[in-house]
């Protein structure tokens, strides 16, 4: 699926659509975040297992908000049931995405140990990060180069991931397909995104200062921003549809 390429300023178009987006259902939305978030923290607690599974579990997630987006966008109602559409469609694909998600991250933190950044990627890894923040600090800067390395493969894995939830669920594409057209379209567009995390970055300083409690509002926008680009990067995604399926089946005939 070829991605559009779109001039810097639609950075700051997807937020202002995921902006009204979330407008639509305020209420909800911050209920559905905030469902996940506990979510996420309670397999977190489970032992051994409990992260590598809330990163198995990620995209099936990240799909469940998308179609949340998508009947806002249709003009239905936003509800709680939509997080559990990636249950439903499309689960094994999800999960695969997952998965080779969560096998990136041990194959880039091992590059980054052989590196000499094996503190460093404890540290990471511990889930109980140290609280003295100069241990923190001198621990980076001992690190060196797996720094750089790391900061590199994850933006790499970033960049292959964001769209691919959608890209497998709306579009029916493969995991590895979806990951090579989500990087694809990053690449195309580095000064859309560039504008769209610089701006992100801002309101997420300004999210913080009232005890955090701004990110009751901007975690939202995040996802229904990210929805937006969806959209506006790969523009055959038909909003009409009922099922997945039917959306790709719609594309098909349109590229036909």
């Amino acid at each position: 699926m070829e991605a559009r390429r779109l001039p810097a300023r639609q950075g700051w178009e997807w937020i202002k659509q995921g902006y009204a987006l979330f407008m639509q259902a305020p209420i909800l939305w911050v209920v559905l975040l905030i469902v996940c978030f506990l979510a996420a923290i309670g397999l977190s607690l489970i032992p051994i297992i409990g992260e590598p599974l809330v990163t198995l579990l990620t995209p099936m997630v990240v799909v469940g908000l998308m179609a949340g987006c998508r009947e806002l966008k249709r003009g239905e109602p936003l509800e709680l049931a939509h997080l559990f559409s990636g249950f439903q469609h499309h689960t094994s694909q999800l999960i695969t995405l997952g998965g080779i998600t969560l096998v990136g991250q041990y194959l880039i933190f091992g590059l980054m140990i052989l590196v000499g950044g094996a503190e460093l990627v404890a540290i990471l890894m511990s889930g109980q990060p140290p609280e003295d923040p100069e241990i923190i600090a001198q621990t980076i800067a001992g690190a060196g180069f797996s720094v750089l390395l790391g900061l590199v493969l994850f933006s790499v894995l970033m960049m292959a991931m964001q769209f691919a939830p959608m890209l497998v669920y709306f579009n029916n594409l493969s995991p590895i397909t979806a990951m090579q057209s989500g990087l694809h379209a990053f690449t195309r567009n580095i000064g859309a995104f560039f504008v769209y995390f610089f701006t992100l970055t801002l309101l997420a300083l300004l999210a913080s200062m009232p005890a955090m409690l701004g990110w009751l509002i901007l975690l939202p926008i995040i996802f229904t921003s990210l929805y937006a680009a969806y959209l506006d990067i790969f523009p055959l995604v038909v909003e009409t549809s009922d099922t997945p399926s039917e959306s790709l089946s719609a594309q098909e005939d349109e590229i036909t």
